[in-house]
């Protein structure tokens, strides 16, 4: 069973559907208990860093989701819940995160010919090829809503990037620890391939993970 966080910050019941839709099952929840028993996690998340990372002490997820990600549960972040992983955040302010992932969440600062948000479909260029990427080619088209996005500090984490104003994670893959920049439940049959390799990703690590 995949357990979705609920926070109050993500667009939680698309997310489930796209997994019902590959033929697993998902439970959105913020029960501590649940998500012990959950056998894979996935933090969704769209609007403010601050707010979210307010919601999750507030609700007392943060303990939680540091278990799983250390249990090397399975986990996947999305959007937001990929920038929750990582140390700080400089969206209007300075906010510390999980902590879980070294380094920082910036602000596009595109030339005038590109727009911030970063939104609609993008292509990414595979550095590492993840579990989650399997039967996906090089330059494949994904869905962005983003304004700022991770800076890890050791790139081996990276899996995948994409061109916006310069080159950006896009993707980044640690053992059991996944998270996308992208929106996988809005990037069609791809993010609907990913979505279920991550349902169906052995917990056995690899040499190479």
């Amino acid at each position: 069973m995949i357990a979705i966080i609920d926070y109050g910050m993500g667009n939680l019941r698309s997310v489930q559907k796209a997994i019902e839709k590959v033929g697993h099952e998902a439970i959105i929840t913020g029960d501590f208990q649940q998500l012990e028993k959950a056998e894979k996690i996935i933090l969704p998340g769209v609007g403010a860093f601050r707010d979210a990372m307010s919601e999750l002490k507030r609700l007392d997820l943060v303990k939680p989701i540091e278990d799983a990600i250390t249990a090397d549960k399975p986990f996947l972040g999305i959007c937001l819940g990929l920038q929750l992983l990582f140390d700080v955040s400089y969206e209007y302010g300075i906010y510390e995160g999980l902590g879980i992932i070294p380094g920082k969440v910036v602000r596009f600062e595109p030339p005038e010919s590109e727009k911030v948000p970063h939104m609609g479909w993008n292509q990414i260029s595979i550095k590492r090829p993840a579990p989650l990427l399997d039967g996906l080619q090089e330059d494949s088209y994904v869905y962005f809503v983003h304004s700022y996005y991770v800076a890890p500090e050791d790139d081996s984490v990276i899996a995948t990037t994409t061109n916006y104003a310069g080159e950006f994670t896009s993707m980044i893959w640690r053992k059991n620890l996944f998270a996308t920049q992208f929106h996988p439940e809005k990037s069609q049959n791809l993010g609907l391939r990913i979505l279920q390799n991550f349902a169906e990703f052995a917990t056995t690590l690899s040499p190479s993970s």
